[in-house]
């Protein structure tokens, strides 16, 4: 039996460029989640912004630690005594004209326990001629983070990440219990990849990961996939939302002591963790 604290939820949207209704979408669907029993709840990438012009983010950062979209997560946090993560928020930094997109987590009571920014950045060019140069407008964190929450440590990573499995061996070397990935995968990428590769994050850490996505026709005119899940440690996929199809919460109980006993009759990814190669 799931203890309360192992109730978690990623919140699926559809994002666009209209900051107080994007808030307002978040605001209902953590509602609809915590109505669930969720007691994490986490947002995905760009759920406060997703311009009509890759550019149009960095007018939306925020100083570190003041704005309206932090002190929504602050807000919302404390409201329902959730641990809340925010998948992605535009952070001013030291660079002009970029921004990080840093992953904010918000304990029970407001404050916040911890950042993460993005170390892998989109810059790709696709079959289709779809292209995105996210270095344009967003520089790069410095390293991957877990942070220590009421809801278990959470390994925190964002999106394109997920194509770099070593970031998560670091997370599950610094002894992350659930793994995050709040994502906006486009329609093509996500079709072809998206179930794959959280899957396999959850597969080879033998630890839960909890994934939600954008999912469905932004006002830019671009398409994301959707599928937002949450997978067991096992990689069973125990909730998701449809491909696609709109806003949606999946809401999951996490066994606490399932990562744990897999590891002991599995001992591969202790293994691998302990090994000097993380190619290994």
């Amino acid at each position: 039996m799931s203890s309360p604290e192992r109730v978690v939820a990623a919140v699926q949207m559809v994002s666009n460029d209209d900051r107080p209704q994007n808030l307002a979408a978040a605001e209902r669907l953590i509602a609809r989640a915590c109505d669930q029993g969720a007691r994490l709840v986490v947002l995905p990438e760009n759920f406060a912004f997703m311009g009509r012009r890759d550019g149009d983010v960095v007018g939306q950062g925020e100083p570190d630690g003041d704005g309206p979209i932090q002190a929504f997560l602050a807000d919302q946090a404390a409201r329902h005594r959730v641990t809340l993560v925010g998948g992605s928020v535009p952070i001013t930094g030291p660079e002009a004209g970029r921004v990080r997109s840093a992953c904010l987590v918000h304990g029970p009571d407001g404050q916040r326990l911890g950042r993460y920014d993005k170390c892998h950045l989109f810059d790709v060019t696709l079959a289709n001629g779809e292209a995105y140069r996210e270095s344009d407008s967003f520089a790069p964190g410095p390293q991957p983070v877990v942070v220590s929450t009421p809801a278990g440590r959470l390994g925190l990573s964002i999106c394109y990440d997920l194509r770099f499995p070593e970031h998560y061996l670091a997370l599950a070397r610094a002894d992350a219990e659930i793994l995050l990935a709040p994502s906006a995968f486009t329609a093509t990428t996500g079709a072809a990849h998206w179930a794959s590769l959280v899957r396999a994050r959850a597969i080879e850490n033998l630890c839960p990961v909890v994934a939600p996505d954008q999912g469905g026709q932004h006002a830019n005119g671009r398409a994301t996939h959707g599928e937002s899940m949450v997978v067991d440690a096992w990689g069973g996929v125990v909730a998701a939302c449809g491909i696609g199809d709109g806003e949606g919460v999946a809401v999951a109980g996490l066994d606490p002591a399932q990562r744990d006993q897999l590891r002991r009759r599995i001992p591969a990814a202790t293994a691998r963790m302990q090994s000097g190669n993380p190619d290994e």
